[in-house]
């Protein structure tokens, strides 16, 4: 089967979708399917990945905003792809103009769009905090659902990366056909990498004891991921008890994070680590995750926490909350950093062997990105077969 995803979210210095799609390509390529992603780029060309797969770059003008994106202009350039790589599935995800130049597509292939944001969630609902509540802002941005509505009339299957996306997008009124867990590379992660040592070193870098608490935070520096929350919660905490937080992320926000930790005796930022290995030791060395957003769509870092062997504190809505179990995680009330201080607070006055022993035994069970690709691609056969009247068929016969 070859899947083609149109895709404005593609780049060569973006985050969670590149390293999504680079690792969905192998695993498509080992299950004898092809993943083709067509992204806007400086300049037309292709690039051929080792083991299967491929982009096609379009030129397309940057981002005014965020310079490591570009975004589509022309219509027609995308169209004589699709036209030429004749797939069996188009994907698409972005819900501006390419939502419309993939569902206006007059080719024959199975059209998706599978969504992995909320722009209302990560946007309005943030904007507005404390001066409206979350039916409030949807329902004055019920505009956008009704646009989305239009849009996915064009589509065969309206598909999200899992159930936290799901509900929110169910309860605006819009039809899920499928809700289609995203998993990780488990492979670079486990709690046999975690290392005293450099456990010890990093509360040092924080000012604290071999004794002291060590968080975790990790991903993109933007305002939708409420690291302000995060760090006002992890200060007042730290009134009570000897609590660190690690912070390993950069992005637009870095600058004024930068200047909000400055006074912070116990808070440390660091740009990401890239190097999977020293990555993965740091993670499974650290105590507990903290999060922040409740606009987040899925939570792989959460995932990846798991697979550490860390337990997770989370907010209670989003899609870390999705993966948060009682036995091995702390939930408080989204938006809330008085409550994320307190989630932290009973975090550590748990009895730290049993938390551990519920966080190693809950990362045996973390999906993994091969579990989700191979879902998905069942999911895609059915529809192709539909579409191509094989279900039809075989019921026929029977």
């Amino acid at each position: 089967m070859r899947v083609v995803d149109v895709n404005e979210y593609y780049s060569p210095t973006g985050g969670g979708v590149r390293t999504y799609l680079d690792r969905k390509m192998g695993i498509m390529a080992d299950l004898g399917h092809e993943l083709i992603v067509i992204a806007p780029g400086d300049r037309d060309m292709v690039e051929e990945r080792p083991g299967g797969g491929r982009i096609h770059w379009v030129k397309s003008p940057r981002l005014f905003l965020d310079r490591n994106y570009s975004i589509f202009v022309h219509e027609t350039p995308i169209w004589d792809l699709l036209d030429k790589l004749k797939p069996d599935v188009v994907e698409n995800s972005s819900p501006h103009m390419p939502a419309w130049t993939v569902g206006n597509w007059q080719g024959d292939a199975v059209k998706v769009f599978f969504a992995h944001n909320d722009h209302i969630g990560a946007y309005p609902q943030r904007w507005l905090d404390g001066v409206a509540s979350i039916g409030q802002v949807e329902r004055a941005f019920g505009w956008y659902t009704r646009y989305m509505d239009r849009f996915l009339s064009k589509y065969d299957a309206f598909v999200t990366n899992g159930p936290a996306l799901a509900k929110r997008y169910a309860r605006r009124g819009l039809t899920v056909h499928q809700s289609m867990a995203l998993g990780i590379d488990k492979g670079f992660f486990s709690p046999d990498l975690r290392d005293e040592k450099l456990r010890a070193a990093l509360l040092a870098q924080c000012g604290l004891p071999p004794e002291g608490h060590l968080l975790l935070g990790m991903g993109r520096h933007h305002r939708e991921k409420r690291w302000s929350l995060v760090i006002d919660a992890v200060e007042a905490a730290g009134a009570d008890m000897p609590v660190g937080l690690i912070m390993l992320g950069d992005g637009m926000d870095r600058g004024r994070l930068e200047m909000r930790v400055a006074g912070s005796p116990h808070i440390r930022m660091f740009r990401p680590v890239y190097d999977r290995e020293r990555l993965s030791r740091i993670m499974a060395s650290c105590d507990a995750l903290i999060h922040g957003s409740d606009a987040e769509p899925f939570g792989l870092v959460a995932s990846e926490a798991l697979a550490s062997g860390l337990p997770l504190i989370v907010p209670d809505e989003g899609g870390c909350a999705e993966l948060a179990e009682p036995h091995f995680a702390e939930t408080y009330a989204a938006r809330d950093a008085r409550a994320a201080a307190d989630a932290i607070r009973r975090m550590f006055a748990r009895e730290p062997k049993i938390l551990r022993a519920a966080a190693r035994h809950a990362a045996t069970q973390v999906r993994t990105d091969r579990d989700h690709a191979v879902d998905l691609m069942a999911y895609y056969q059915n529809l192709v077969d539909a579409r191509n009247g094989v279900q039809r068929v075989e019921a026929a016969v029977a």
